[in-house]
């Protein structure tokens, strides 16, 4: 499912190592974001006919809280917030000439019960002096549509997102399609991505 979301850390190599640059460690996680609360990560990758999204965020953003779900309402909290992203045509809206249906989806994060989540590291095991005793939780989705006119697609609009997860504040955006790739930031006020 993430051959073409595979290939965008290569693609985004330079825009990585100039953000490493300019900015101390802050908790970095895997590949070009950092664990902020408020900001999420989201690629998107048009090839053909198959269109991917995966998106990665803090869980603060997603469920408001980052521990293991233990009380009733937490564990209420996680599974209304799965619910949500399991219906990503409801939080991603697609151009409906596009004809796009969802083929595939994988959800992964420790609130889920999943045993081990690729962000997940021991702060303690750190070699930069800090200490740090507590843990993140991010929440991962990825996404596999095929789109009967992938031609239609010229837009992906987040603001069903934003209103579903209201704790995101922004979202980074790498965006490859037809006319190339490009990095964006969404806001609340500026959700509609073009390709």
């Amino acid at each position: 499912m993430r051959r073409l979301l595979l290939a965008l850390p290569f693609a985004l190599l330079p825009l990585a190592v100039a953000h490493a640059h300019d900015h101390d460690h802050d908790h970095e996680h895997g590949s070009l974001g950092k664990h902020e609360h408020g900001v999420a990560t989201l690629n998107v990758a048009l090839e053909g006919n198959t269109l991917e999204i995966e998106l990665e965020s803090p869980a603060m953003n997603i469920v408001g809280f980052e521990h293991a779900a233990t009380s009733d309402a937490d564990k209420k909290t996680v599974a209304a917030a799965r619910a949500k992203l399991e219906k990503p045509l409801a939080l991603f809206s697609l151009p409906a000439a596009a004809g796009c249906s969802l083929t595939e989806h994988e959800l992964s994060s420790p609130l889920f019960g999943d045993a081990e989540d690729k962000h997940d590291h021991d702060h303690d095991e750190h070699a930069d002096g800090h200490d740090h005793d507590h843990e993140h939780s991010d929440i991962d989705a990825d996404y596999s549509f095929t789109c009967k006119q992938p031609d239609a697609l010229k837009t992906v609009d987040l603001t069903a997102f934003y209103k579903q997860f209201p704790a995101t504040q922004k979202i980074n955006v790498q965006l490859i399609g037809p006319n190339g790739q490009k990095g964006v930031e969404s806001t609340p006020a500026n959700a509609r991505l073009t390709f």
